[in-house]
């Protein structure tokens, strides 16, 4: 037995251990999210793969979900070389109930796992055409409370250079913009007080300097204000 896609087949195999597995087509809900991205997220640690994966699995079990999650990540790349890539972005959802029994599942909603880090052109090209994708609806978060502060070096060198969370958020707002002005909704994930007010406050702040050192146009602040 082996979590990832081939080895789930064996269904059998992990019937027998007690482990139920995805009932919907991992392979078919992954590849609509690459070809055609619906929902982003930023910061792919356990609390995101077991809470909102969970959602997301159960969303697609019910058929209310087509397609998995893009994860995005913006700190710790050794997440997705250890934890994502190995394991075909699966999961092992483990809940311990209160009379001692235990639940296994593997989950099968996270589609695919990319790094932001725009020093790796491969990465950073594939986040922007996840980005410019006219599919794309939401960018969901759960950054910790310091995720949404602001770097001065962010600030100084511009989109093609981004490295917090914030500015790579922005500089791929750009890239939609510029693909076509799609629409797009961001929204707050993380446990802290007045997280949507944050999120909205870096955002706008980050383009307001970005246009002030002519990074990004009018029309991109127009963008994202409305």
């Amino acid at each position: 037995m082996k979590l990832t896609r081939n080895g789930i087949k064996e269904r059998e195999a992990w019937k027998k251990a007690g482990i139920d597995l995805p009932g919907y087509d991992v392979e078919a809900v992954t590849e609509k999210a690459k070809k055609e991205p619906g929902w982003v997220h930023f910061g792919i640690g356990n609390i995101f793969r077991v809470f909102i994966g969970g959602i997301a699995d159960g969303l697609l079990e019910e058929g209310g979900l087509d397609r998995g999650i893009t994860c995005v990540e913006t700190f710790d790349y050794d997440v997705v070389d250890k934890i994502y890539d190995p394991y075909d972005n699966l999961g092992l959802n483990v809940i311990l109930h209160g009379d001692g029994t235990r639940e296994y599942k593997v989950l099968g909603a996270l589609a695919e796992a990319v790094k932001a880090q725009s020093s790796d052109a491969e990465q950073w090209n594939r986040l922007k055409e996840i980005f410019a994708a006219k599919s794309l609806q939401l960018v969901s978060f759960t950054i910790t409370e310091k995720g949404y502060a602001l770097r001065k070096a962010d600030i100084k060198n511009g989109p093609d250079k981004a490295t917090g969370a914030m500015a790579v958020l922005v500089a791929m707002l750009n890239e939609r913009y510029k693909a076509g002005k799609y629409p797009i909704a961001l929204v707050s994930m993380d446990n802290c007080s007045q997280n949507g007010a944050k999120l909205r406050e870096s955002v706008l702040t980050m383009t307001e300097e970005w246009h002030k050192a002519g990074f990004v146009d009018d029309g991109f602040v127009d963008y994202v204000t409305d």
